[in-house]
């Protein structure tokens, strides 16, 4: 018999939360009973699992002890806040923010890349999830990594408005109609500039080095999940006005020589990863490809 596992899912009614439930569903994850969870104020609304709605509980009030797995996608406080009550429980925590990330006795993991990482569970039982960039861009190059080693990445982000939650998708859609009904918008509540019709070179906050926040994430993330302080990575985070599937453009420098078929043959052959190179009849990846 398949054994079933009791789930919490903080920030359920947020877009990743959300999303997070209808995965579960959709890969049919061993399931036995859900706890969608969410502040006191979004406490009582409905999510729906498997065509079954569910009603949300107060954070604050839930048994963690209750739960064998607990998803959270609720932003950093709430992860500082709750995740170490939820391990402290008994309740393994796979965190989707950023408030772990870097600290040495919680795993970075991308199970499609160093899924060793979780040989051994971690003593504070958090594992951390990377940047969304980070996961995608190490998934392509990790058989490349493999391979011939890789010394340098220079990789710019074409990051959708999703990234900003429901706010940052709505965003976007009211300053695109209100342009289109001609009037001018100036200011943006959820991006630093106006998005509608515009692209921004910034994604969180600038630091002191002038890279932002989220291009250094790139930087760190790669580091510790590749456990490879050696190599360099260069990133520009570009926010773009469609509503999701963030992209990326690519260029790396190699310890090894490999001919460009080789590599696209490598990856051709990696599970989890689709080759869509044919230019001259217009093949090549999109949002709607």
């Amino acid at each position: 018999m398949t054994k079933k596992y009791n789930i919490a899912v903080v920030g359920a009614t947020g877009v990743v939360g959300n999303n997070m439930i209808s995965i579960l569903a959709q890969r049919q994850f061993p399931v036995g009973n859900i706890y969608p969870l969410a502040s006191e104020r979004s406490a009582g609304t409905e999510v729906e699992f498997n065509g079954t709605a569910l009603t949300v509980g107060n954070v604050d009030d839930f048994d963690f002890s209750k739960a064998d797995l607990a998803f959270f996608s609720a932003g950093n406080p709430v992860s500082e806040k709750y995740a170490p009550i939820a391990a402290a429980a008994g309740c393994i925590v796979i965190d989707n923010s950023s408030h772990f990330r870097y600290e040495d006795d919680i795993p970075l993991v991308v199970p499609e890349v160093n899924p060793q990482a979780l040989d051994t569970l971690p003593k504070r039982l958090i594992i951390a999830n990377p940047n969304c960039s980070t996961i995608q861009m190490l998934v392509a190059l990790k058989p490349i990594y493999d391979t011939a080693g890789i010394a340098r990445i220079d990789v710019a982000t074409y990051q959708a408005v999703s990234g900003g939650g429901k706010q940052g998708i709505d965003e976007l859609y009211n300053q695109s109609s209100a342009i289109i009904d001609g009037q001018k918008i100036t200011s943006s509540e959820v991006f630093p500039k106006p998005i509608a019709f515009d692209v921004v070179p910034q994604v969180d906050v600038f630091l002191d080095n002038d890279y932002t926040k989220e291009e250094m994430k790139l930087v760190w993330e790669t580091k510790k999940i590749f456990a490879d302080e050696s190599i360099c990575v260069n990133p520009t985070a570009v926010r773009v006005p469609v509503s999701n599937c963030h992209s990326e453009a690519i260029h790396i420098d190699m310890k090894q020589h490999m001919l460009a078929s080789d590599v696209k043959g490598l990856l051709a052959a990696t599970t989890g990863i689709t080759v869509i190179d044919s230019p001259k009849d217009q093949a090549y990846s999109s949002v709607s490809a």
